[in-house]
């Protein structure tokens, strides 16, 4: 029997995969818990276009992301810190910090979204990875100096 899976099913497919398993399978398992519907042409229909759908928003998620990082590869930061003896950093500058910062320029990031290859904790200016989408990573110029 023929079925489309509403959910992820362990060792038969993703969501929206149209799989082929046993009736038996299909009537006591997958029917009955609300994981799957059988396969006929409106429920195939109904698949395909919502697939449509999810790839549309996904390729606009995409552009919208490659804008963004367009920007933050023009953008440079200043992040003004204190500094201690021998003039390294108090403590370190997180991304948070870089978050916060983007903000003031009107660029909004989340702050998971920063990707720190080591702690900053010196003067001096450093390229931050920004990670936006997956296979969209734009590059941040920080320029950390003490008060």
């Amino acid at each position: 029997m023929k079925v489309i899976l509403l959910k992820d099913v362990k060792a038969q497919g993703r969501k929206g995969d149209v799989i082929n398993v046993s009736d038996g399978y299909a009537n006591n398992f997958l029917l009955k818990n609300n994981l799957a519907v059988p396969a006929n042409t409106a429920n195939v229909n109904a698949n395909n276009k919502q697939k449509a759908e999810e790839a549309k928003l996904k390729a606009e998620q995409k552009a919208a992301a490659e804008e963004l990082a367009k920007v933050i590869n023009k953008t440079e930061i200043e992040i003004k810190a204190t500094l201690g003896a021998g003039g390294k950093l108090f403590g370190s500058v997180t991304n948070k910090e870089i978050e916060a910062e983007l903000k003031k320029a009107s660029i909004d990031v989340d702050k998971k979204q920063i990707v720190l290859d080591a702690p900053i904790k010196n003067p001096g200016k450093y390229v931050v990875s920004v990670k936006l989408y997956p296979q969209v990573v734009a590059k941040l110029k920080v320029c950390v100096s003490g008060k």
